[in-house]
């Protein structure tokens, strides 16, 4: 059975590092450590900080879900702007953001987007056997 960690926080910068934390603290959990779960929490804060600044829906809530699945572990980040879907870019050396769907591109083996009824999810999936380092957790 998959393990899943999921929560909400409110779309403000300021909770950004509260997802990083509770992000790390989860794959701590379930012994996920070193290159993998850098790359977990770094992917998730650029997705959740996209999603509080590109969300356009007032007083909206972020939805984080982790799920651990024997040789994959899927990050989820949902928010209710439905028809506001993200779009890599190639940013120029002097722009400051639009690098953070290249950098979850680098760093997740795959990474998508989806519509669902009444919020857009985007997600990124990465193989626990792919990093060094990491390994499944026994039990899983």
């Amino acid at each position: 059975m998959p393990a899943t960690e999921t929560f909400r926080i409110p779309k403000r910068r300021q909770h950004v590092s509260t997802a990083r934390q509770r992000i790390h603290k989860a794959l701590a959990d379930w012994g996920i450590t070193d290159e993998l779960a850098y790359a977990v929490t770094l992917s998730a804060s650029e997705l959740v900080a996209n999603a509080v600044t590109h969300c356009r829906t007032s007083y909206a809530q972020v939805e984080v879900t982790l799920t651990l699945r024997e040789a994959e572990l899927l990050l989820e980040i949902s928010d209710p702007d439905r028809n506001t879907l993200p779009q890599r870019h190639d940013s120029g050396p002097d722009e400051e953001g639009g690098r953070g769907l290249a950098l979850v591109e680098v760093l997740a083996d795959a990474w998508g987007c989806r519509q669902e009824p009444y919020a857009k999810c985007v997600w990124a999936l990465f193989a626990l056997v792919r990093m060094e380092g990491a390994h499944v957790p026994s039990g899983l």
